[in-house]
């Protein structure tokens, strides 16, 4: 593969967030210089490792011109991200995981499409790896959905949403960096599951997006995943925070772009359902305190008032009046 060094060639920056990857990064790195796509430019941005995976990283730019290595103080996900895209030179930019693995045509599949129709966004299919049990699911079975022609971004997204599978993550797609800067689209900071909020703004800001059905992406299900970590006690009451500020996010996005795009039905219901999260967590939680203080969020965040704006269709209304019947009934039995 011939690979290009001037950035007016450079079709895509694929930006790479490493904190102790693990022993998973040298299978990502090495289906990421397998690539098939021949002008991208790849960003790692070490954010403070500790087990090694920084001289992986390093090994990688000293063998292929096309890596480039940042390192910074941890501080995490979206702060490694903003950083790569302030560098990033890429027409398009994408983000995977540094413990999962790309399918070699997965970037030229989707440069081609953008390139064949001036698009915003091009996203793909991927897999679910089970690492335990070795099994592989689809994210989003075809006969929820299947590939589509042209759209814009907010009916993407009402009918990516509608399939219940898909999964708000930017490793599934590239996007135009131009648009990313002219609209200032950054991550948050310390935000746990940042790719939430930054898809839903991003796609109400594209006015060209397709999607492929084809599987070109594994993403790995362990335990050693921030995503997939086991949390009870205040660790999980702390975590649960996360979900309510996203809700509250997701409800100003769609105040803020009313305007602009069409608020459909699925947008709502995603800000509660997401609420609805915490609510889920809570009946799981073994620890009394943690539970207690998890309702006590729930309670001065607002987000039973968010809840309530935003909840949409018969199901939908009928869990929320449910649970908040048993917040009332926990939060006095606990306290």
């Amino acid at each position: 593969m011939t690979l290009t060094t001037t950035s007016e060639d450079i079709k895509l920056s694929a930006i790479i967030p490493m904190y102790n990857a693990g022993a998973m990064f040298r299978n990502f790195m090495d289906s990421l210089v397998a690539q098939t796509l021949n002008s991208l430019e790849i960003i790692i941005v070490n954010d403070g490792s500790t087990d090694g995976s920084d001289q992986i990283a390093q090994e990688y730019a000293e063998r292929y011109p096309h890596i480039r290595v940042i390192t910074q103080t941890n501080g995490g996900v979206s702060r490694a991200r903003n950083s790569g895209l302030d560098i990033a030179r890429g027409q398009y930019v994408t983000f995977p995981d540094a413990d999962d693995i790309i399918y070699p045509d997965m970037y030229k599949t989707l440069i081609d499409m953008c390139e064949q129709d001036d698009l915003d966004a091009a996203q793909c299919n991927g897999e679910r790896y089970f690492v335990g049990s070795e099994k592989v699911k689809p994210i989003i079975p075809t006969d929820r959905l299947t590939s589509t022609g042209l759209l814009d971004g907010a009916t993407w997204l009402k009918t990516a949403l509608a399939t219940n599978r898909y999964l708000h993550v930017v490793w599934l797609g590239v996007y135009r960096l131009e648009l990313i800067k002219k609209k200032g689209l950054y991550f948050e900071p310390g935000l746990h599951h940042q790719d939430i909020p930054w898809t839903t703004e991003f796609m109400f800001n594209a006015r060209r997006v397709k999607y492929t059905q084809e599987v070109l992406y594994r993403y790995y299900i362990h335990g050693q995943s921030i995503s997939n970590q086991k949390r009870t006690g205040m660790k999980n009451a702390e975590y649960q925070k996360h979900y309510l500020k996203i809700a509250k996010m997701l409800d100003e996005l769609n105040e803020r772009y009313k305007d602009q795009v069409k608020i459909y039905s699925e947008f709502p219901r995603q800000v509660t359902r997401e609420a609805l999260t915490v609510c889920h967590s809570i009946r799981r939680e073994p620890d009394p305190a943690a539970q207690k203080a998890m309702i006590e969020d729930i309670y001065t965040s607002g987000t039973r008032r968010i809840m309530l704006k935003n909840a949409r269709g018969l199901k939908q209304w009928w869990q929320l009046l449910l649970w908040l019947k048993r917040l009332h009934s926990l939060r006095k039995k606990l306290a």
